[in-house]
């Protein structure tokens, strides 16, 4: 691919992503619905005009660092603290659940396996890719409902946060089933490991930031120098500690939220996110999606896979909200917030390709999947906020 045809390929997305947007916005569906669909029609699988290369992935990783950096900032970390256990509990529901049911899933259409058989691997691991929670377009349909510093919404960006966390511990303790290489109980070192660093060294980067704040306040240099801590924190965290690098995005916001000028390093942060890299990112996912593959047992595979993965986020997560004293509103919206799935999940599937505990065949039940949940999640969110709103329910 020549370089210069990738300047074509980011005028059609930004105009299609922002059209279609537009255009979602005219149906009251939040815009990044309109952008996965400028993705889908503009991808191979519709008029196929571009393919996912290298650079729009990258460009795509760039949009949803900044995007959970922008969401990082915009906490309460009163609240965050708040809802903190409560969180921990829907997130570790939102992980067994799908676990269980997905593998269940798996062995009801190729078999029962017996324990340590290569099926059984094979079963727990579709259980596994189930457990990946997105949070980035739930985020960005909360932001755009104004709702994302609420409680439900601080309750699902805190869970969605732990549960890829917890995903992350699962998934290694599964290849390490496969490989002998891996470390389970190093991951979990690692995953503490990272959180003590973030925490002691992020009360020393407030400071410096603190005073560079008061220094030299509403200046661009502020925000400059916290988008690149935010890129640094999200490198330390895959390279070094084996997080995902939106987690320490999310870290590095939250570090930098209780500054005074933070509604400014957030807006001037969200003027690239709006104009460039959050439509490249939601428009990659369409982008990703191919049904070249499929035969009929796939397809009534995928449908059932979808299906599941989205009842069991709702079901595992809901009901830990109810339990944990929220109305049943509030409990479905927690549940329906945690149902999205989007890189993470390809991340996991990624790694059991090179595992051999999954075939590129189901890769297309992963980006229905990420697809349907894309699309749904901030309609229903809407809708479920308007039908509040109608009935005159105030959201704290």
């Amino acid at each position: 691919m020549e370089s210069y045809e990738i300047l074509r390929d980011l005028a059609i997305i930004l105009l299609f992503a922002k059209c279609f947007g537009i255009l979602a916005r005219k149906f009251k569906a939040p815009q990044v619905v309109g952008q996965i669909i400028a993705g889908l029609l503009v991808g191979p699988c519709v008029f196929g005009w571009i393919s996912q290369t290298d650079f729009i992935t990258q460009m795509a990783e760039v949009g949803v660092i900044i995007l959970m950096f922008s969401v990082g900032l915009e906490s309460d970390l009163k609240e965050l603290i708040k809802t903190g256990p409560v969180a921990f509990l829907i997130a570790c529901a939102g992980v067994f659940v799908p676990l269980v049911l997905g593998a269940l899933l798996y062995m009801g259409f190729y078999g029962m396996a017996p324990w340590g058989s290569e099926n059984f691997y094979k079963a727990v691991f579709i259980g596994t890719i189930m457990t990946a929670t997105s949070v980035s377009i739930t985020v960005a349909s909360l932001q755009e409902l104004g709702k994302i510093k609420s409680k439900v919404g601080t309750t699902i960006v805190s869970a969605a946060i732990i549960d890829d966390v917890i995903g992350i511990i699962v998934l290694t303790f599964v290849i390490g089933f496969k490989s002998p290489d891996s470390n389970p109980m190093m991951v979990i070192i690692k995953t503490v490991a990272f959180f003590a660093v973030a925490i002691v060294g992020g009360f020393l980067f407030y400071k410096i930031f603190l005073t560079l704040d008061n220094r030299y306040p509403h200046t661009r240099r502020v925000p400059i120098i916290g988008v690149a801590f935010c890129f640094a924190l999200s490198y330390i965290a895959e390279r070094y500690f084996g997080i995902a690098d939106i987690t320490g995005a999310y870290v590095a916001g939250v570090i930098l939220c209780s500054l005074s000028d933070n509604e400014y390093i957030k807006r001037k942060v969200d003027v690239s996110s709006y104009m460039f890299f959050g439509p490249v990112f939601f428009a990659s996912i369409g982008l990703k999606t191919s049904f070249n593959s499929m035969n009929g047992k796939l397809f009534a595979f995928c449908i059932c896979f979808v299906i599941v993965a989205l009842l069991a986020k709702i079901i595992g997560c809901g009901l830990i909200g109810r339990l944990c004293k929220y109305n049943m509103a509030d409990s479905l919206k927690i549940g329906v917030g945690m149902m999205t799935r989007g890189e993470v999940a390809l991340i996991v599937a990624q790694k059991g390709l090179a595992a051999g505990l999954l075939t590129a065949d189901y890769f297309t039940a992963v980006i229905l999947l990420i697809l349907v949940s894309s699309i749904a999640t901030p309609i229903i969110l809407k809708l479920l906020y308007s039908r509040d709103e109608k009935n005159g329910i105030v959201h704290t």
